[in-house]
């Protein structure tokens, strides 16, 4: 049987040029056109078009490159260099440019402001296209490892017994080199010290960098490679990493907005990301859904005050498996009234719980009846306790119920169904096709930048989805243009 062979050597009278290599249907064309969408001065990077001197790579070709890169999953600056000697999209990209690794991260470095921005010019895409809807949003966050290692993070403590071990070391030293230095013998030795000198004297201003970022941070540890690291809890246990929070909408699953913070929880980020999306959308939502991670009373209160409805479940909501199990306590903190007026609770026996003092830290109240709680024919029930039931109020109570009997409603329920899909659906496309599993960058504003391109790319993908392939989506781009 005869066999197709290529032949490397085979001459060609006219060379083909690096547009006749790409499809017209190749997604590489959106990215190129989404970046020619953009106007580069608004992100806030500076085009010098007359500068004297050697010329630098155009900054619309370098971000181009960079989104492109990401939208696969490239991100090394020595792969992208890699790839724009060898993969004909990036080649056609960078129309035949072939920039170094130090220039890539060098432009990446310099214009973190703007690439972070970029996913705010293409959620403005999405809404003219009409496929962001902006009433309904959705809140949820992953933790995304830091590029530093849990074996990094140090306490006060610990940096302080550091930092006293090498001034220790720095005096002998010092007193080493002066002897060597009046005896004009073992120059070698000298040169050695001097050396083994400066290097100590380097890692003790790191130490204490480290103690000056831990004061000024108000935190108890700090971790020494990346300072904005934190300690999270993931699937394999324990490591440095950050929060990253995402907003999308409703209508398509898209983007809205993103962030990066460094908290272990989402606890204190309702209100947060969703007045972050609402800046993105220019106008404010409608209903905002969160997990129970994001069940705190004073970030609903700061919502609701905002005529913004919360579909946030209560951790006691959350914990409930089938409604079947539940079971109806006459002692639960629900059959106890509120009497607002006279700043009380009146338990199922009619007995009145009075305010016993606030705790300041917990933001919450305690009410108490020990005289009558103790002689009630309930003692022991209701309550082992020998001052007494106790009835917890927290701040923002009444916020906190309403948004309770908000989740349990029909129409509450049928939303937050589609939290999974919607919500969840980014991370879990970003982690498996984007290779988001954690940051290159360190420092919160590089990693905020890293987190924006991620959702810039999961948008543009979802885009060419949507709109029915590549030719659509670029008939899109060149009417708006």
């Amino acid at each position: 049987m005869a066999l197709k062979v290529g032949n490397r050597h085979q001459m060609s009278l006219i060379p083909k040029s690096i547009e006749e290599y790409v499809s017209e249907i190749d997604p590489v064309r959106v990215y190129d056109a989404f970046v020619d969408s953009l106007n580069l001065k608004e992100l806030g990077i500076a085009v010098y078009e007359n500068k004297v001197g050697t010329p630098q790579y155009d900054p619309r070709t370098m971000l181009k490159l960079l989104v492109y890169a990401y939208s696969y999953g490239v991100r090394s600056s020595r792969m992208i260099e890699r790839a724009c000697h060898h993969n004909i999209s990036f080649m056609w990209i960078t129309g035949g440019l072939k920039p170094d690794h130090k220039t890539i991260s060098r432009f990446r470095k310099e214009n973190v402001g703007a690439i972070t921005k970029s996913l705010k010019s293409c959620v403005r895409v999405c809404i003219d296209l009409n496929l962001i809807e902006g009433n309904i949003l959705f809140v949820d966050g992953t933790k995304i490892r830091a590029n530093a290692g849990i074996g990094n993070h140090k306490d006060k403590t610990t940096l302080e017994k550091r930092l006293k071990y090498i001034d220790e070391a720095i005096e002998i030293l010092l007193k080493d080199i002066e002897t060597l230095d009046k005896s004009e013998e073992n120059q070698n030795s000298y040169v050695e010290m001097s050396k083994e000198l400066a290097e100590s004297k380097k890692l003790k201003e790191k130490v204490e960098q480290a103690l000056k970022n831990i004061k000024e941070s108000g935190t108890t540890s700090i971790n020494t490679t990346d300072k904005d690291a934190v300690k999270v809890k993931g699937r394999q246990g324990i490591h440095a990493g950050m929060n990253h929070q995402v907003v999308t909408d409703w209508k398509h699953g898209l983007i809205v907005s993103s962030d990066v913070v460094k908290e272990s929880n989402d606890l204190r980020q309702l209100s947060k990301q969703i007045d972050k999306a609402n800046e993105s959308l220019d106008k404010p939502c409608k209903i905002a859904v969160g997990d129970a991670g994001y069940s705190s009373a004073t970030e609903c209160e700061k919502l609701v005050q905002k005529g913004i409805e919360v579909i946030v479940p209560s951790q006691k909501q959350a914990s409930h498996k089938k409604e079947e199990e539940k079971t109806d306590d006459p002692f639960d903190k629900s059959n106890f009234k509120y009497d607002k007026e006279n700043d009380c609770y009146i338990c199922p026996e009619e007995k009145i719980l009075k305010n016993n003092g606030r705790d300041l830290k917990k933001k919450r109240t305690d009410y108490r009846n020990k005289k009558d709680c103790l002689s009630c024919k309930y003692y022991g029930l209701c309550t082992t306790s020998k001052t007494g039931r106790s009835i917890k109020r927290r701040e923002n109570e009444e916020t906190a119920e309403t948004v309770e009997k908000n989740f349990d409603t029909e129409r509450a329920q049928k939303i937050y169904d589609r939290r999974k899909e919607v919500a969840e659906m980014p991370f879990g496309y970003m982690k498996r096709f984007l290779n988001s599993g954690y940051f290159l960058l360190r420092g919160l504003e590089n990693v905020k930048a890293e987190a924006s391109l991620f959702c810039t790319c999961f948008n543009l993908k979802r885009l060419i989805t949507l709109l029915g392939g590549v030719r659509p989506m670029l008939e899109n781009l060149k009417v708006m243009g």
